[in-house]
Parts: structure tokens; C-alpha cells; sequence
């Protein structure tokens, strides 16, 4: 008799399906780490803008005017940093800049950032949404203000 080495069809649909069903998991765990790290990023972004914002209101003793341009979001085209020239946002800085770049919302969630002054400078919100929870906050719209995030 001869003895035949190699594996069956069967050993090798098993380890097929093992390996399958492996990757699948890892996939799902990577993209649940990307959409933390994203809210993770918006969270910190925001607080950034907040610094930059309270720095602006200790020198101008108001909060910037929300401009036509800056309507579409924090970090486009009308909002692309915070300096004390003409109502603090804009594409030119002034002679001091309170942020250089601010901060877009990363991808692919597609709200942007929204600031929006009240109280004719005496405040201000900023609306950001979460693709899930972190950092005590839950998945959804949140409003950030000189009080902190709600």
C-alpha cells in the first residue's frame, strides 16, 4: 500500500472558513477603532477652536461675528483661521492669529463644524455631531460654548 500525505478537501475548507471568518472580525474591529478616532479628533478640535475663541475675547472683549462666509463650516473656504482682522475669521491674517488652521471635520461624516455668535459677542456655540460616543458625550448633534460642550 502506498501512503498518501496531503491534506483533504475538507481540512482545507475548514481552515479556509477559520481564516475567513478571522479577517472579517479584524475589519470590523479596525473601522469601530477609525470612527472613535474621528470623534476623537472633533472633540479635540473643538476644544481647540474654544482656546483660540476665549484668547480672542480676552484681547477684542467679544466673540467673533459669524460671516456670510463662514456659514458653511469651520475650516472652509470663508473659515479657514481666527486673527483680530476685519471680524476674526477670513483667508488673511491679521497682525495676531489666534488660530492659523482651523480645524475641518474629518471625513466622511459630512456636518461641519458650525460656529454661530449670540449675544452680539457675548457668546457663542459651535455645533458638531459624534459618530458614536467618547469622552463622556453620546453619539449625535452636540453644541459646544464658552461654558464647555454640552
Amino acid at each position: 500500500m502506498k501512503k498518501q500525505s496531503g491534506f483533504t478537501l475538507i481540512e482545507l475548507l475548514v481552515v479556509i472558513a477559520i481564516i475567513g471568518l478571522l479577517s472579517t472580525l479584524a475589519v470590523v474591529a479596525l473601522n469601530n477603532a477609525r470612527a472613535k478616532s474621528r470623534d476623537a479628533k472633533r472633540v479635540s478640535d473643538i476644544k481647540q477652536v474654544q482656546t483660540a475663541l476665549e484668547l480672542y475675547y480676552n484681547d477684542k472683549n467679544g466673540y467673533p461675528a459669524t460671516l456670510a462666509a463662514c456659514t458653511t463650516g469651520l475650516g472652509t473656504a470663508g473659515c479657514v483661521n481666527l486673527s483680530d482682522s476685519a471680524a476674526g475669521w477670513g483667508g488673511t491674517a491679521g497682525t495676531v492669529v489666534y488660530m492659523g488652521q482651523v480645524p475641518a471635520n474629518p471625513a466622511p461624516n459630512g456636518a461641519a463644524y458650525v460656529y454661530t455668535q449670540t449675544g452680539s459677542g457675548a457668546s457663542y456655540t459651535i455645533t458638531f455631531s459624534l459618530e458614536g460616543s467618547v469622552a463622556g458625550l453620546a453619539s449625535g448633534v452636540h453644541t459646544a460654548g464658552q461654558s464647555g460642550i454640552q
